[in-house]
């Protein structure tokens, strides 16, 4: 594979880290919201908070470095339809990237509960205590969370599916590669 077909070593180790920190916070966030109140809970959501603020910040630079370098071009097999849908897809994972640490951080807030990041940057609360808006935010943070798991399963079905079965190299772009040996 070229490296004109392959993402930046920083947008790799960008895109893995992301990944990762969504892989984890996300059943953390499915496990923790069940548990009666305790020392243990609160823990868990710390650092569910942390991990969340991380991906924020992420994020931030993720975009500028979006902004500032071109990805790879897709394969030349990949047809119209399947372009835009790529298109709007990783535009839709951008948005919700932002939107979910900012509806939890706006939940927070409404609910009452500073965030600290790591337990020693506290963030400005982003609204005034309300329980009433506080539980509206927990359902939209709810539901931009469970687009975001269906969105992550169509992004990597699609990768899977022109890896495997079209066989383009898809994983490779990506840095799932072995070194070529010379």
């Amino acid at each position: 594979m070229s490296a004109s077909n392959r993402y930046s070593t920083t947008a790799i180790l960008l895109h893995w880290l992301m990944a990762l920190l969504i892989f984890t916070t996300f059943p953390l966030g499915l496990y923790m919201v069940d548990l009666p109140l305790s020392p243990d809970k609160l823990k868990l959501y710390s650092y569910h908070k942390w991990i969340g603020v991380t991906v924020f910040l992420l994020i931030a630079i993720r975009l500028a470095w979006r902004a500032t370098h071109t990805p790879p071009p897709l394969p030349d097999g990949i047809v119209v339809w399947q372009r835009r849908a790529s298109r709007i897809a990783h535009g839709l994972l951008y948005v919700l990237m932002i939107a979910i640490p900012l509806s939890g951080w706006l939940m927070s807030s409404a609910k009452g509960f500073q965030t600290v990041w790591f337990g020693v940057l506290p963030l400005p609360d982003l609204l005034d205590r309300n329980r009433e808006l506080g539980d509206l935010l927990a359902g939209v943070h709810k539901a931009l969370n469970f687009s975001l798991l269906a969105l992550v399963i169509l992004h990597v079905g699609a990768a899977l599916k022109h890896h495997f079965i079209e066989r383009q190299p898809f994983l490779q772009r990506m840095g799932w590669s072995r070194k070529e040996r010379t």
